[in-house]
């Protein structure tokens, strides 16, 4: 007679790991794509609004190495913070369109959006004596990052998976203990049976005196 249900442990401890692998495999390639840009000298920036569309678009990751300020270049796309004066108090991801020097001989840079159909209404000079230029873009991914940045999507995301490969984990190991208690038990050595022999114990007669 067969009982379905006596099938159902083997089948889940031939899925539980490649559960457990999966997920520690989609972690550690997660992990890796996070950190590996830094270790090479990368500062990411993530698109939000739309004047580079066409070239960079919204929700994409900007990758940009630090240059130097005298090696800027007509061409190069920036991410810089526009002056005090601008009104605008957020970084800007655009590309120079001119540079030029001011009356002290500092270089003056103007930039543009490619989607933008004017300049930047402001020239600016750098202090630092290094510059971030964009390298390269992957498009879209940076909306995973920009959701990141809430603690509830983080739970979530980096909480749930943790759980999930604890608790795989915890029931590989029970399954694994429980699979070496039944071989142990099947491989010990059968244990000779001493018959029981009935003893007669002799009861004395009963005295009359």
């Amino acid at each position: 007679m067969t009982i379905p249900h006596r099938r159902t442990p083997r089948r889940a401890g031939r899925v539980l790991p490649v559960i457990v692998n999966s997920l520690l495999l989609v972690a550690t390639v997660a992990g890796l794509a996070y950190l590996t840009p830094s270790l090479l000298g990368y500062e990411r920036y993530v698109i939000t609004g739309g004047s580079m569309s066409g070239t960079i678009e919204k929700g994409a990751i900007a990758f940009e190495k630090a240059t130097p300020v005298a090696d800027l270049a007509v061409g190069d796309v920036i991410t810089y913070q526009p002056p005090a004066d601008s009104g605008v108090t957020n970084l800007v991801t655009h590309r120079i369109i001119d540079i030029g020097r001011s009356e002290s001989g500092a270089r003056l840079f103007r930039t543009q959006g490619d989607a933008n159909p004017q300049p930047d209404p402001w020239s600016f000079s750098l202090t630092a004596p290094d510059q971030p230029v964009v390298e390269f873009h992957v498009p879209h991914v940076g909306w995973a990052l920009v959701a990141l940045a809430d603690r509830d999507v983080r739970l979530i995301v980096i909480g749930v998976p943790a759980g999930l490969i604890a608790l795989a984990s915890g029931v590989q190991l029970i399954g694994a203990l429980r699979s070496g208690g039944r071989r142990e038990r099947a491989e010990a050595p059968a244990q000779p049976i001493t018959p029981v022999v009935p003893v007669a114990i002799p009861i004395p007669a009963p005295v009359h005196s």
